[in-house]
């Protein structure tokens, strides 16, 4: 994607089955989870950029010992500054103390981070600022284990100011307005009520210390996360360690965050990414399962696991975009279906070059757009096989070789245009040469474009446009091409996403913009003051009362209308070449991945009533000039 973007986070938690001992023995190692913690997390780095944390539970402690350990970092590499500063005491245990490090029971009760059950987390700071204290895991800690909740997850709920105002009602006074508190402090009231719950029941034939192991055999942690969660409204996947040793990973209804586990009788691993786990634990595939919708994956203290429903699961609208973008492309479904999105928005570009594949160069930007630029290429080679099929069919019974040799070799034109360079430094903001230090962000490939050829360069989507205007049409039009196409595997981005993407204002939108310009150029700014007068008239109602009004913006035009306009509004001045924006249709998007069906930020069709609500919002902020998020 050639627009910044910041996007999903990512989980990965770990629990050992065995006791430590074994890993040492077998895999020679006394940080086996350590570890494979750092390959879960460093193979997601895609997913978090602006911080990482970690947590660390160990089981059955003596008294007096720490047995829960946190560390989070916010630098500029925050991976491998957590595990430099998680892995400093070891090495300092190593030139004073070696002979400690094969000590497994010393390193558990003595040094942080060597117990059986770890929660990691990558974070891309969507929302609010980026200091340590908004950095997973947090903790809500108690001097009872079986209170003690680190919590980590990838989610964005819509309803924060509703969740907020349930727990003041319980009489809370939650420290801040955030999705994360209000999750946390949710879930740790109805783990508080669980404890109370069980020490009645015991109070009259046990003595406390005795209650305390009851509670944590008899915690039922669905039940706790069944009432905590009846009233969010988001996508979310959220991992929790309790302090005695309890695990979960609960997945959101709509399955719009994905999650994925293994289990064998080693360990349980919960990742983001299918393939993480697959490289990190060299397993196949079909080994790993997908965490349904609705439900929670929970980990007992006794390495006891199952999949237990916990929200009634709703239609699957799986996010596309993790698709089309977020995830690795090294899941082999993720693979094919990129694939797919190129083979599928092909006949467009065909169109667009009027069939002229012989003066044409195909090409992509950035790198992450090149299993979708194979895609086209596999397209291009259909089309031309169909095309030298008919031609020597053509030639009769007797063709000469050498004229077939000539239609053998009609080949597509394909080439490494353009090349990303390290990252410019913009000096002062405000210096009238800071878009020409923008516009050279990119290096392009010289001598492979004719005046006379049409450019083809594939992206993974188009969402705002800046980096376009400012920066590769800029560098595309040196080379001299009398028409530059840029292709979008990608449907038209016309709607915020508020289940975790940092796609939150309406009018930062291409086709938005290009939307309302062609309402007004046709006379209709009618339809916009329409919107606005229903916008308001709903904003006070219940979620689940409201409709995007935001949807008859488009109404009145074809995509291919809004194509156009989104392609004038982006050519820099003094472009030499005609240039042509083309984006894939909706129906091929999900022809290419079924399984993946939200499409809300295309369709506006939201899988959750807050969607509505936050469109809603996001269109009376645009209109009253309040660049700002709707949630």
């Amino acid at each position: 994607m050639s627009d910044s973007l910041k996007h999903e986070c990512g989980v990965a938690m770990l629990r050992l089955l065995k006791p430590l001992e074994f890993y040492k023995e077998k895999y020679g190692t006394s940080f086996y989870g350590l570890k494979k913690m750092y390959l879960l997390m460093e193979k997601q780095r895609n997913r978090g950029q602006d911080g990482a944390g970690m947590a660390n539970v160990k089981l059955d402690t003596p008294v007096g010992k720490r047995y829960i350990s946190r560390k989070r970092s916010t630098n500029e590499n925050p991976i491998q500054d957590l595990f430099e500063n998680i892995n400093k005491r070891f090495v300092d245990l190593e030139e004073t103390n070696p002979q400690k490090l094969n000590d497994i029971q010393w390193l558990k009760n003595n040094m942080p981070f060597t117990g059986e059950l770890f929660l990691g987390h990558l974070r891309y700071g969507t929302y609010g600022g980026n200091s340590i204290e908004q950095c997973h895991p947090f903790l809500r800690q108690n001097n009872w284990k079986t209170r003690n909740l680190a919590l980590a997850g990838n989610f964005n709920m819509t309803n924060v100011d509703e969740l907020f105002g349930h727990l003041t009602d319980l009489g809370q006074h939650p420290k801040e307005k955030s999705d994360t508190i209000t999750i946390i402090e949710k879930i740790g009231h109805f783990l508080d009520e669980a404890n109370v719950n069980i020490y009645q029941k015991y109070k009259e034939d046990y003595s406390k210390k005795e209650i305390s192991l009851k509670i944590e055999e008899e915690l039922n942690i669905q039940e706790i996360l069944f009432n905590s969660s009846k009233h969010w409204d988001g996508g979310f996947v959220l991992c929790g360690l309790l302090g005695h040793g309890d695990a979960f990973a609960l997945r959101d209804p709509s399955a719009i965050r994905p999650a994925y586990y293994y289990r064998d009788d080693e360990v349980v691993v919960v990742a983001s990414e299918r393939p993480v786990i697959q490289t990190a634990f060299n397993i196949d595939d079909k080994n790993i399962k997908e965490i349904k919708r609705g439900h929670a994956l929970i980990i007992k203290k006794d390495g006891t696991t199952s999949e237990k429903e916990v929200l009634k699961p709703l239609p699957k609208t799986a996010c596309s975009f993790e698709r089309i973008y977020f995830s690795r492309g090294n899941d082999k479904d993720i693979y094919n279906e990129r694939i797919r999105l190129g083979q599928q928005v092909f006949y467009k570009v065909l169109e667009s070059i009027n069939r002229d594949i012989k003066n044409t160069v195909f090409s992509y930007i950035p790198n992450t757009a090149e299993v979708s630029y194979f895609g086209m290429m596999k397209g291009v080679d259909k089309y031309l096989n169909k095309i030298k099929s008919e031609k020597i069919i053509s030639l009769g019974k007797n063709p000469l070789i050498d004229d077939v040799k000539k239609i053998m070799a009609i080949s597509p034109r394909a080439e490494k245009i353009a090349v990303k360079d390290a990252k410019l430094r913009t000096f002062i903001t405000s210096d009238v040469n800071r878009d020409d230090l923008v516009a050279h962000v990119y290096d392009i490939t010289y001598g492979k474009v004719k005046p006379t050829d049409n450019l083809v360069m594939i992206d993974d989507s188009i969402v705002r446009g800046t980096t376009l205007k400012q920066s590769i049409l800029r560098i595309l039009d040196r080379l001299g091409p009398k028409k530059i196409i840029i292709v979008s595997s990608a449907p038209q981005i016309r709607y915020p996403d508020c289940y975790g993407i940092d796609m939150a204002i309406l009018g930062d939108f291409i086709a938005f913009q290009a939307a309302i310009i062609l309402l007004k150029e046709n006379n209709k700014e009618d339809v916009i003051n329409s919107i606005y007068a229903k916008c308001k008239k709903q904003i006070n109602l219940p979620k689940e009362e409201m409709v995007n009004y935001v949807k008859d913006i488009y109404e009145p035009f074809t995509s291919e209308q809004i194509s156009r306009k989104i392609s004038q509004i982006l050519t820099p001045k003094d472009t030499r070449a005609d240039v042509e924006i083309i984006y894939q249709s909706i129906e091929n998007l999900h022809i290419a991945c079924p399984n993946h069906s939200g499409d809300w930020y295309f369709t506006g069709n939201y899988p959750t009533p807050g969607g509505n609500k936050v469109v809603t919002k996001a269109f009376i902020n645009y209109i009253d000039g309040n660049n700002k998020r709707a949630y």
